[in-house]
């Protein structure tokens, strides 16, 4: 292998993939391409802790800075239920875009090793970019060390996000406590809880 990319979604998702992709003799050159990620400090959180991380390893970082809150609520507005395949979708074309035009031949993602996401569907996406751009898409069942890159990421002290990314995953995360809160609002009456907040 030449050249490998690697999309990093956050530094404690990379450590299991780095980890097994040097066990390999390759080494990825990660790049952050994100703007699915909110709001603005969530962003800033998985960015800063990545950018730290690499500089820990000694692995390359590539940051492409596009903070795309506006854009991405655009684009999944219309379809909230299927947000998921756009974002992969998009993630990964930038990434297999930013490959081809700087000499790289291969691009991976760390989206690969969540057991949470559309595994076939990452790899699907990741093959059709891939042969779309000219390059090979690496392709590894990462899934098999989350646990484990998971443990290591917090023994490390790294940034550890409860959501995957999109405002729409973090009401998704706090769909329970978000129904409780209702329901304790409404059982307390509109006046009391109007009185509750201006106090």
């Amino acid at each position: 292998m030449d050249r490998l990319l690697m999309h990093t979604c956050c530094a404690p998702c990379s450590v299991y993939c780095v980890e097994a992709l040097r066990g390999e003799g390759i080494e990825p050159v990660s790049f952050w391409y994100n703007p699915n990620i909110h709001p603005y400090q969530e962003y800033k959180a998985r960015r800063d802790t990545l950018v730290s991380y690499a500089e820990q390893i000694g692995m390359e970082l590539i940051v492409r800075e596009d903070y795309g809150l506006r854009e991405f609520v655009r684009a999944v507005a219309g379809d909230l239920d299927h947000r998921c395949g756009y974002c992969y979708t998009h993630r990964l074309e930038e990434t297999a875009r930013y490959a081809a035009e700087h000499g790289y031949t291969h691009i991976t993602t760390t989206l690969l090793v969540s057991p949470y996401q559309d595994h076939e569907g990452i790899a699907r996406a990741g093959r059709a970019l891939a042969e779309r751009y000219g390059l090979t898409f690496l392709y590894r069942d990462f899934r098999v060390g989350f646990r484990q890159g998971q443990a290591k990421a917090r023994e490390l002290g790294l940034y550890m996000q409860k959501y995957c990314g999109c405002v729409f995953s973090e009401e998704e995360r706090y769909a329970k406590q978000i129904a409780r809160d209702r329901a304790a609002f409404q059982q307390s009456g509109a006046g009391e809880a109007e009185s509750f907040i201006k106090t």
